[in-house]
């Protein structure tokens, strides 16, 4: 495994191809299991391994990508987990030679993490856990991630194997065309997150032909320092004589080779599609060009699901939102206390409008499970915007909760200099790959000078270079004390930043408005303060962004320290300021009336209130159908055409519908008969042999939540049964699903059976591996590229 460290900084290693493709070939039936053929066809997977061998592979990968016991439970085999994965290495091993990388292959459950899901953080760990230990049991000298959709899952595949294994990870996220996962995660996110893990290798695979990958690839250098990986698909696939094929060319799979060898791609292979011949081609155009490669510097930089932030070195301080905290705050105890996030979701909203970079979140208050609140929150908030988050507890337990409900790569707020805190905060920060905030204080109190908090900083970045973490991933507070109690200390402070940055080279943060406690005017005191911090280096301000005092100095100062280049931020937002004022002046913009009420809680994914709301348009006169088509309905329509803009991602537009039938549930339960008639009959299912059908279950909820009567067969189900049901449910319309590119001619048979059995019903297909062009075709009526869009092409189809 050091072999493969070293040789990526030395060399460009060359990955295999396709696998599943070449499995049906010599014998996999469809809808068969791919690893089961490690026990049954061990011959056929050798063989496999040694086609890519000789076609000049350097790393060689074990047929065990569905080799977890949730996707193995869909054949009986969630008992032939150790087995089925250790003979996928040993299989390799056979084939491989001493030169050859053995790669064990690890691919996504099937199953999305909570809350946009079902499993849980630690159950997804403890699955990663089983097949990772199997396969390092059995000696493969790398782990690679594949063809992952959702990054939660993927963090919790990465914590199980550094859990169990030292081994080199190469982690891989799959795109769409539009750049962003199916759950919205674009490129440069994702490789914040992965970097913070510290996995050896990050890039994408699937999903794109070899254009797009690079585009991809593209966007995460600008995020991160480590080096790259490549495997794209030969091309996109069509139907050819009844087969589908992948049209790129050996040839067309080394058109990039220089743009991502200049990108600091360090391992390049192929994916749907490709073949020995495609390695081959790919190894022999690497003789055309240089392999050397120089890192680009590392900068910081935090991430959500949707969004990355940077701080510290030439980025102009980032701020946080510090109002997700209940201290004064009696309403927002209450409801913690209760279990309620509305409060959390509106300040969330309020603070990242007003201009926070970042949101600090705190639910520490008396009486509050706070490992609970946290994970609560955390949720409500990632539900409600994009911003990065700032953890904010000094509960371990809390914390741990935290970081598992957290999408991407967070700020801990925060450690200090005692011993229990750092032996408390550091591991977790490392393990979950969280930067981290070190007060200057210890079991002595806050020293008096600056001298004293940059020895404080000193040990704390000692011990946290110590657990592995990179030292740009602390940044100091060097603590804002009130001037109405110690006034001589204010200048200590500032006189800290500097000394930080000169001394230790780390970036600062500041509580900036704990100045003025105690003073009037507070606001005013407070924002010349927070212009003087910025001065002496502030990189991290803690403030209320509400306050306009505060983002007036801090937009006016970074002007002045030339952060602002041509002051296009502040003449953006000033000038902006005065438009609005003359346009709005006297408009109250809060809605009024409740069939508005009720489309911004669908919009807002308030699943809390929304009941409440339908019970008050009832008391205001509104009946069920007005309820429902002038309140709900407008509601989701604007959260499509937000989602079609990429202004909100899947996440939030399951909270919506999930909000959407809190709403019908309580209408259905209580006025039975009164909701209308459906709209029409859909019947869904996922094609004969793949076993994928999360895509195809958004779909339906969303054509439910839409007046749709949805009958879902599920996943893996045969023409025959899809017929069948079809002719006894007089359906509308038929949709069908695929996620893998085996199991597209599925979706042809299917089609040519209704066409043959005299049904006229309007057919819709969709799925990651499906395109317009396909489709088109096989004859189907409706090509979706997401489920939005599927349900506005089956209104338009049935005339509504």
């Amino acid at each position: 495994m050091s072999d493969f460290r070293k040789a990526i900084t030395e060399r460009i290693l060359v990955l295999d191809g396709a696998m599943g493709t070449l499995l049906q070939e010599r014998g996999l039936a469809p809808g068969g299991c791919p690893e089961e053929m490690n026990r049954t066809a061990a011959d056929a997977v050798v063989s496999i391994h040694a086609e890519y061998a000789a076609a000049g592979a350097d790393i060689l990968i074990a047929n065990s990508f569905g080799g977890n016991r949730a996707k193995l439970a869909h054949y009986g085999l969630e008992d032939a987990v150790d087995e089925l994965n250790r003979r996928a290495v040993e299989l390799v091993r056979k084939a491989a030679g001493e030169q050859t990388f053995v790669g064990a292959c690890v691919g996504p459950t099937g199953r999305f993490v909570e809350p946009v899901g079902d499993a849980t953080f630690t159950e997804m760990v403890d699955i990663f856990s089983e097949q990772i230990t199997a396969l390092a049991g059995a000696g493969a000298d790398l782990i690679s991630f594949e063809t992952f959709l959702d990054i939660r899952e993927l963090r919790a595949g990465i914590i199980a194997c550094r859990d169990v294994c030292d081994l080199p990870i190469i982690a891989q996220m799959t795109f769409d065309d539009a750049g962003r996962t199916v759950l919205g995660t674009p490129p440069d996110a994702a490789a914040v997150t992965l970097d913070a893990l510290q996995v050896d290798v990050i890039g994408t695979n699937c999903g794109l032909g070899i254009d797009g990958i690079h585009d991809v690839l593209a966007r995460m250098r600008q995020v991160t320092s480590r080096p790259l990986i490549a495997q794209a698909n030969a091309g996109l696939p069509i139907l050819k004589d009844g087969q589908t094929i992948f049209p790129g060319t050996p040839a067309e799979m080394t058109a990039y080779h220089e743009r991502l060898i200049a990108l600091g791609v360090r391992v390049i292979g192929g994916c749907c599609g490709t073949t020995p011949n495609h390695i081959r081609a790919m190894r022999a155009a690497l003789g055309n060009f240089s392999q050397d490669w120089t890192p680009p510097a590392k900068r910081t930089f935090l991430s959500s699901r949707s969004a990355v932030a940077e701080f510290g070195g030439e980025a102009p301080c980032a701020l946080i939102g510090e109002r997700i905290n209940p201290t004064g705050k009696k309403g927002f105890t209450a409801e913690l206390l209760a279990g309620k996030t509305a409060y959390i979701r509106r300040e969330a909203t309020a603070q990242l409008a007003a201009g926070a970079h970042l949101l600090d979140v705190n639910c520490g208050a008396p009486g509050v499970d706070e490992a609970a609140a946290m994970e609560r929150a955390i949720y409500a908030v990632t539900g409600a915007c994009t911003a990065p988050l700032v953890l904010d507890t000094s509960d371990p337990e809390a914390l741990e909760r935290a970081l598992q409900a957290a999408d991407g790569k967070v700020l801990i707020n925060s450690v200090n200099g005692e011993t229990k805190s750092i032996e408390r905060v550091l591991p977790l920060a490392r393990r979950y790959g969280a930067a981290v905030i070190g007060l200057t204080l210890d079991e002595k109190g806050i020293p008096e000078t600056a001298e004293g908090r940059v020895e404080i900083a000193r040990r704390i970045l000692e011990a946290a270079l110590a657990i592995g973490l990179p030292k740009q991933d602390l940044v100091i507070d060097c603590l804002t004390l009130t001037v109405s109690a110690e006034q001589k200390r204010a200048l200590e402070t500032l006189r800290a930043l500097r000394l930080v940055r000169d001394e230790l080279g780390l970036p600062t943060a500041l509580g900036v408005s704990n100045i003025s406690f105690g003073l009037p005017s507070r606001p005013v005191l407070s924002s010349v303060f927070f212009a003087m911090a910025l001065e002496a280096g502030l990189k991290v301000a803690i403030i209320n962004p509400k306050d306009e005092k505060m983002m007036d100095a801090y937009r006016s100062a970074l002007v002045l320290l030339c952060q602002d280049v041509r002051a296009e931020a502040y003449i953006g937002h000033y000038a902006e300021q005065a438009v609005v004022a003359t346009s709005v002046a006297g408009e109250d913009e809060s809605p009024q009336d409740i069939r508005q009420r009720l489309a911004v809680a669908i919009v807002g994914g308030d699943s809390e209130g929304i009941v409440a709301l339908v019970k008050d348009a009832l008391q205001e006169g509104l009946d069920v159908m007005a309820i429902s088509n002038e309140g709900l309905l407008p509601g989701l329509e604007e959260v499509g055409r937000r989602f079609a803009a990429n202004r909100i991602f899947l996440p939030q537009v399951m909270r919506s519908a999930e909000t959407m039938q809190s709403a019908f549930a309580y209408i259905k339960d209580n006025f039975a008969g009164e909701s209308g008639p459906s709209l029409g009959r859909i019947l869904m299912a996922t094609v004969e042999g793949d076993i994928h059908d999360i895509g195809k279950n958004i779909v339906c909820t969303l054509l439910e939540n839409h007046g749709f009567e949805v009958i879902d067969l599920g996943k893996n189900v045969s023409a025959a049964r899809i017929l069948e049901v079809a002719l006894e449910e007089n359906v509308d319309a038929v949709g069908l699903s695929a996620l893998m590119t085996t199991t597209l001619q599925q979706m042809d048979m299917t089609l040519d059976k209704l066409r043959a059995a005299g049904i006229k019903v309007f057919t819709m297909v969709g799925g990651a591996v499906v395109t317009q062009d396909y489709a088109d075709s096989i004859g189907a009526d409706i090509y979706a590229k997401d489920a939005l869009e599927a349900v506005a092409k089956v209104k338009a189809a049935l005339g509504h």
